[in-house]
């Protein structure tokens, strides 16, 4: 099959973009997937859903707004090459790839002449398309559900397989990819793989360990909720990689982990589950700080020092060779502990009791950490799907939402981005819906960090406020939710507060609007409507 152009599948992102239907949106993109091989396929899947690499990949454009402007006003109006052939999406790619591999002396203006080559060729609308796409801000209401549908109608695949599929693969072009290439029945093949890490199985919110019994039908499992950095661990003899949530390779960052598993871990070939975290005369240290020794590595020996992690695992997804993630929780947590020292497991119990299932939340509490997660006893591991099967109980009620904007503060924050419109993910669209403001929660120091960052991913500047892409995702805490007809999302967060910055996650891993809808109408469990 020939190339798709850029301009192709511009039109088709105008066409989605004035599609209001579900059902038609689908159909336009599985008559587009069945007519596109399969890397440019895999390429326009990660553009519509606002991506430009795989998370994995860890890749960054680092090119602000400032810079597109830049480069837009030295463009005259309507400049194009007269080349023989327009752009292709391939071509578009590519030239993002090597713009993100740009570093060292000279890179800010490598990477502006590279992109003003990228910008000249294009028409005005491939232009706008393209600053949509590079700033994830696509608005053409397409989500990774809709894609998952498109896949399963082009290849006629019982979305089921579909879906199953993508738990274990975990990036949508990458599955696009995939299932152009080997059809349904491949998809159908398509399980847990050593050193190809999956997205982690996430947990629903419940507001009481009352709840959490009732759940699970009147017994399960309570594991002390970790204030960690997620991680997955995949040995095969010598060989270890360990991934975050995020699927970043992260090895290099924790030798003394490494080293553990290597010596420690009863198994040849095993996937692992669970969080590192680190104790300061038995009490655990803050997240953020954690964040800190997994992201700088030039500065590693000296953290190795100060900040000595220890690992606590809490589940078992392969082991000697055997996928395990159809087994009962309860089956895998027997599998590991038989390989797994009682020092790096999650603390534990299985109890019917409601007194003892407070007392251990209290235990938790005490000790510095958030909570506890309660697991059903009979529960599948779901790579990347939150549902009931596991629950997580704090002390506040807390979600993730992602910074989309900001506004310059006054006073003693005059001069920094410091009020915050957080927003959660629509899942109906695939866009972001505001659902609140804040300036609470953070020191000055992280006041002057967020807004060094903030203006690296400036879109738009108001003057007294910047539109920002969606990237920085915080967890908020908040006393209550609220019916808002100021917000397009219908709701508003009441006494929001951010308890902490999660570099850890990804935009996309953040609360739904659903999931934020189903929490407003729980509080009336608890309270009486308005």
């Amino acid at each position: 099959m020939t190339d798709v152009l850029f301009k192709e599948f511009v039109s088709l992102c105008k066409k989605l973009e004035k599609i209001q239907s579900r059902k038609e949106k689908v159909r336009v993109l599985a008559e587009f997937i069945s007519k596109t091989d399969p890397e440019n396929a895999r390429i326009a899947s990660l553009l519509i859903t606002g991506k430009i690499f795989p998370e994995y990949e860890d890749l960054k454009l680092d090119i602000g707004v400032s810079t597109v402007y830049k480069v837009l006003k030295g463009l005259k109006s309507g400049q194009m090459f007269l080349v023989e052939k327009p752009s292709t999406l391939r071509e578009i790619c590519n030239s993002l790839r090597k713009i993100a591999s740009i570093k060292g002396e000279s890179s800010r203006k490598r990477r502006e002449e590279a992109l003003r080559s990228l910008l000249i060729p294009l028409s005005e609308d491939e232009r706008e398309y393209f600053l949509r796409a590079i700033f994830g801000e696509m608005r053409i209401g397409v989500n990774e559900g809709i894609i998952l549908e498109a896949l399963a109608q082009a290849l006629k695949c019982k979305l089921e397989t579909v879906r199953r599929a993508y738990m274990f693969i975990g990036d949508i072009g990458d599955l696009t990819f995939e299932a152009l290439q080997g059809g349904c029945q491949k998809l159908g093949n398509v399980a847990l793989e050593l050193f190809r890490p999956v997205r982690p199985m996430l947990a629903s919110m419940v507001y009481s360990v009352t709840e959490a019994l009732k759940e699970h039908g009147g017994i399960c499992a309570f594991e002390f909720k970790y204030d960690g950095v997620r991680i997955q661990v995949h040995k095969k003899n010598d060989k270890i990689k360990i991934f975050t949530r995020r699927l970043t390779d992260v090895t290099a960052s924790l030798p003394e982990i490494v080293e553990l598993v290597k010596n420690d871990i009863k198994a040849s070939t095993v996937v692992l589950d669970g969080e590192v975290i680190s104790l300061k005369n038995g009490r655990p240290l803050p997240f953020q700080e954690l964040v800190k020794r997994v992201r700088r590595q030039k500065e590693l020996p000296r953290l190795l020092r100060e900040i000595p992690l220890v690992p606590k695992f809490f589940d078992l997804l392969f082991l000697n060779g055997r996928v395990l993630v159809d087994l009962p929780y309860s089956e895998r947590w027997n599998l590991l502990e038989d390989i797994v020292d009682a020092e790096y497991l999650s603390e534990r119990i299985v109890t019917d009791n409601l007194r003892e299932a407070e007392d251990f939340f209290e235990k938790s509490i005490e000790l510095g950490h958030e909570g506890l997660m309660a697991k059903s006893l009979s529960s599948t591991y779901t790579p990347g799907v939150r549902g009931k099967k596991w629950l997580k109980i704090k002390t506040a009620d807390t979600i993730d939402v992602v910074i989309v904007a900001a506004e310059w503060g006054h006073g003693r924050r005059r001069g920094w981005l410091s009020d915050y419109y957080l927003a959660v993910l629509d899942d109906s669209s695939g866009e972001f819906a505001v659902v609140g403001k804040t300036f609470k929660g953070l020191t000055d120091e992280e006041f002057k960090e967020m807004t060094k960052r903030l203006l690296q991913l400036k879109i738009r500047d108001e003057g007294y406020r910047v539109i920002v892409k969606p990237s920085i995702v915080v967890e908020v805490a908040y006393s209550e939710i609220q019916k808002s007809p100021k917000y397009r999302s219908g709701l508003a967060l009441r006494f929001a507060r951010i308890t902490r910055i999660r570099y850890d996650k990804s935009p996309y891993e953040i609360t739904t609007l659903s999931e934020l809808k189903k929490r407003y109408e729980n509080q009336f469990a608890r309270k009486q409507r308005g």
